[in-house]
C-alpha cells in the first residue's frame, strides 16, 4: 500500500498550518488594530461582500484560545481525511 497516509502527521501538519495561520492573524491584532481593520475594509469588498466586523483590542487569553482550538482542529481534520484516504484506498483498487 504505496499510497498510505500517516494520520499522525497528516494532523500534526494541518494542525500546525491551521494554528499558525491563526497565530499570525494574532500577532498582526496585537501589532496594530487599525490595520488589521483596515486590511478587512479591503479584502472583503474584493471578495464582493460588506464588512460587518469590527476588529477588537488584543486578548492574550483569547488568542492563546484561538490557536489552541484551530491548531486541535486542524489535526482532527488531518487525522480523519488521512484515515479516509487510507480506507478508499484500501477498498477502491
Amino acid at each position: 500500500m504505496a499510497n498510505k497516509l500517516d494520520a499522525n502527521k497528516l494532523g500534526l501538519t494541518l494542525g500546525i498550518f491551521i494554528g499558525g495561520l491563526h497565530l499570525i492573524w494574532a500577532l498582526f491584532i496585537l501589532a496594530s488594530t487599525s490595520l488589521t481593520q483596515k486590511f478587512l475594509d479591503w479584502i472583503f469588498p474584493l471578495h464582493f461582500l460588506n464588512n460587518v466586523w469590527q476588529v477588537s483590542n488584543f486578548n492574550a487569553v483569547y488568542a492563546l484560545m484561538l490557536v489552541i482550538l484551530t491548531f486541535l482542529s486542524g489535526y482532527v481534520m488531518g487525522w480523519i481525511f488521512a484515515e479516509l484516504w487510507n480506507y478508499i484506498d484500501k477498498k477502491v483498487k
